[in-house]
């Protein structure tokens, strides 16, 4: 570090403001609107819309990534009620989840019949774009629970009748954990009366988020056993991060339906969790000494069967167990295959500082955009350890954890520009950024991670 140049705290300290405003540019872009010529379509944001990135690109040579994802709006959402404990956002972050909520609840009567009876879209289509266009066969199919295994929707609220990868069943499983976290500070807000919470005429809030996550519920409790796509979209199978975040918002689930007196669907969801969890133990490859990210329904082995997916599955399910947590020590082990990796293919990693941990990709091979390092993946990883150190069974280890989580966000400051914005990747040659900017994930990423700092550091001090 330099002369004068500011520590680690005080770089937080101001990264975290620039992540919030950085994050909160993609929730109700409404000031935005979304043209995408080729398809005829001009779409004008809804409140309680999240984007993955507020970037009005298109492949040029930035992604477009202007739609609500059910995966990264939950874990905005989430990242959302961080900003709201620690006092960075208070009324503002209850409005934001009053849209997000109200969104979400709209979203469930979107019904693909409809979109595939009518012409008119169609029409509106430049000849060479149609070929991106889904069948009417496969846009019949959408509607009921069927429309949150979407992967994606338009921030307008309606369907993305684009091809891709579709089902994805970590959505509803991310959406319903979000939202059981937030459900005791909505209780509280209503409790207290706050002004215009909820507004005149409308519904308790807390009455839209528990019809919400019963759904959500209902849906991961159905379709877990399911093959659906992965986190990244690109292969169709059985994969731990869905299995591991459905097993804990089941077992959360049957915590809060406990609560409401809802013994009988409380105790199914329970043991459907503990189902999903005695099959997540068949992800183990003792003698690769790794958790493999996926079993693939063609039956074939995949080349991403190592994966920074698995390490994210244990931040985001959470959890205090000693199996498929961030206390397991096959986790653990899984996470030094990925540093190994990481450090040994990336060039920005060789000959790196021993102040700073390996920066972090997503699997071995990666080849979109420049195949490099992630925010979150890295941001992930430094979560990791802080969650890991928080759990420590003595003082010792949560200090050897901390202090390699700190490696890792120093990695993250190193390839941060000065004015803090963060993309999706970062080049695993040069270290500049790369694929879409200002993505929502990676401030969402920050703002969990160094919460989980602050509690690590808590438990030595």
């Amino acid at each position: 570090m330099t002369a004068g140049a500011p520590t680690l705290d005080e770089w937080i300290d101001v990264q975290w403001g620039r992540a919030a405003s950085g994050m909160l540019m993609s929730v109700s872009p409404v000031g935005l609107v979304k043209r995408r010529p080729g398809f005829g379509q001009s779409v004008h944001p809804r409140r309680g819309a999240i984007v993955a990135s507020p970037v009005l690109a298109d492949w040029d040579p930035d992604p477009d990534y202007f739609f609500h994802w059910f995966r990264d709006s939950a874990l905005v959402v989430d990242a959302l009620r961080r900003l709201f404990e620690s006092g960075s956002l208070k009324r503002e972050a209850l409005g934001h989840l009053a849209d997000f909520i109200r969104f979400s609840g709209a979203l469930s009567h979107l019904d693909g019949r409809l979109t595939a009876a009518s012409r008119v879209w169609r029409e509106a289509v430049a000849p060479q774009f149609v070929r991106f266009l889904r069948t009417d066969a496969e846009l019949a199919t959408v509607f009921g629970e069927a429309v949150v295994a979407e992967t994606r929707v338009n921030a307008d609220g309606t369907l993305d009748f684009s091809s891709w990868t579709r089902p994805q069943h970590d959505g509803a499983a991310l959406r319903a954990l979000a939202l059981m976290r937030w459900s005791p500070h909505v209780d509280a807000a209503e409790r207290q009366g706050q002004p215009d919470f909820p507004p005149a005429g409308r519904p308790k809030l807390s009455e839209d988020l528990a019809q919400l996550v019963r759904a959500d519920l209902a849906f991961t409790f159905a379709h877990w056993r399911e093959p659906c796509f992965d986190i990244w979209e690109e292969e169709q199978g059985l994969h731990y991060f869905t299995l591991c975040v459905s097993a804990a918002a089941l077992e959360e689930g049957a915590r809060w339906l406990a609560l409401r007196d809802e013994r009988s669907l409380a105790h199914s969801y329970g043991c459907e969790a503990q189902a999903i969890r005695k099959q997540l133990e068949e992800f183990w490859l003792a003698e690769a000494g790794y958790f493999r990210s996926r079993v693939l329904s063609s039956g074939t082995r995949s080349n991403k069967e190592l994966d920074i997916a698995v390490i994210l599955a244990g931040i985001h399910a959470g959890g205090e167990g000693a199996l498929h947590t961030v206390h397991d020590r096959r986790m653990h082990a899984t996470l030094r295959q990925l540093e190994s990796l990481f450090d040994a293919t990336y060039p920005i990693n060789h000959a790196r500082p021993a102040e700073r941990a390996p920066a972090m990709g997503r699997y071995p091979g990666d080849v979109y955009f420049s195949g490099g390092a992630y925010y979150f993946a890295t941001l992930g990883a430094a979560e990791f350890c802080f969650l890991a150190a928080a759990g420590a069974v003595d003082a010792a280890d949560a200090v050897e954890w901390i202090e390699r989580g700190e490696r890792y966000l120093r990695t993250v400051r190193a390839f941060t520009p000065s004015d803090g914005q963060l993309s999706e990747q970062f080049d695993q040659r040069t270290g500049k950024q790369t694929s879409a900017r200002h993505l929502a994930w990676s401030y969402a990423a920050f703002i969990s991670c160094i919460c989980a700092r602050r509690t690590a550091l808590a438990r030595v001090t």
